[in-house]
């Protein structure tokens, strides 16, 4: 197969929405945004043996390609339409860009995105998402709006896909079945898009946590000029990272569960009185979103330990440059 031939046989497909009035096979696409709506745009990039190993699934690793950009869109609020995807392919091996295209547009379909235009080359592997979406005129979630006193949450469990990549690395041990289990959080996150929308005029900000609780949540104190404090023990996890924690092996399951990042859940504020109608959005969702510290009025982050102490060397988020 030539670049064309790959891509009309695996990423070419008609539009699913009317507001797609061009697609694949032109120079650009043609795209009819919603009346009423702002547009909202992100791109993130996936670098083999940086973002994940190589030999894994390629169906896996085509619902992680699109995961965490939607990802993005959930954080801000927003509906997902269209992506752009890029990749550069060590080769065109049918069997490999036929499951990874099943693993994309499986989780396309299931957010009512398509696929518009992107690149293709050979070269080390690497794959590269634009998504574009929609939120209506000044709703979006932004990092910059949260208040003294919000109390901040976030959405199901954290430091899970950090613990897989720590059990494959030898460096904590794990059982089958919760190695398993963390794989999955790692391999196949799950954007939360329906919890993003039903946040619109309740959350005052949010963002994903991609890099880890602790980098990530810093991101909205900067931007909103405040402080925070965090209890360690009200942080979800599971039994497994809980086991760790209480363990000799407590120093690197601190790291996953506030700095490994992967996680792709939610971290947003909301003021106190909205206490009751963030818990009827997590009835509603059926996914649990735990309160887990305040945004105070002095600078910086202070996570309590289990006894109330503030920790000392906080674990540093992921840095790409590291």
């Amino acid at each position: 197969m030539n670049e064309f031939e790959l891509i009309e046989r695996f990423f070419t497909r008609p539009p699913r929405a009317p507001s797609v009035r061009l697609s694949v096979g032109d120079d650009a696409a043609l795209l009819t945004p919603s009346p009423g709506c702002e547009i909202v745009v992100s791109v993130d990039m996936l670098v083999s043996g940086r973002h994940f190993h190589a030999d894994t699934d390629p169906r896996k690793l085509g619902h992680k390609t699109l995961a965490v950009n939607l990802s993005d869109l959930a954080a801000m609020g927003a509906s997902p339409r269209w992506a752009l995807l890029a990749g550069a392919l060590p080769g065109n091996d049918p069997q490999w860009l036929g499951a990874f295209a099943r693993g994309f547009f499986a989780l396309a379909d299931a957010h009512g995105v398509d696929l518009v235009g992107g690149d293709t080359t050979r070269g080390p592997l690497t794959l590269c998402v634009t998504i574009i979406g929609e939120v209506p005129t000044g709703a979006a979630l932004l990092r910059s709006g949260a208040h003294v006193d919000d109390q901040i949450y976030v959405s199901g469990e954290l430091g899970d896909a950090a613990l897989a990549l720590a059990a494959m690395n030898g460096r904590v041990p794990l059982d089958a079945h919760a190695l398993n289990a963390a794989r999955e959080r790692l391999e196949t996150p799950a954007p939360r898009i329906a919890l993003g929308q039903a946040l619109r005029g309740v959350a005052t900000a949010a963002l994903d946590i991609s890099d880890g609780l602790v980098g990530d949540l810093t991101h909205i104190l900067e931007r909103s000029g405040f402080g925070a404090t965090v209890d360690l023990a009200a942080i979800p996890r599971s039994a497994a990272l809980s086991r760790l924690v209480a363990g000799p092996h407590r120093r690197v399951a601190l790291e996953c569960l506030l700095a490994g990042g992967d996680d792709y859940e939610l971290c947003f504020t909301a003021p106190p009185s909205a206490a009751a109608r963030v818990a009827a959005i997590s009835a509603s969702e059926k996914l649990r979103l735990t309160r887990v510290g305040t945004i105070t009025r002095g600078p910086g982050l202070v996570v309590r330990d289990e006894n109330g102490s503030a920790l000392h060397d906080l674990p540093r988020a992921y840095d790409h440059f590291a």
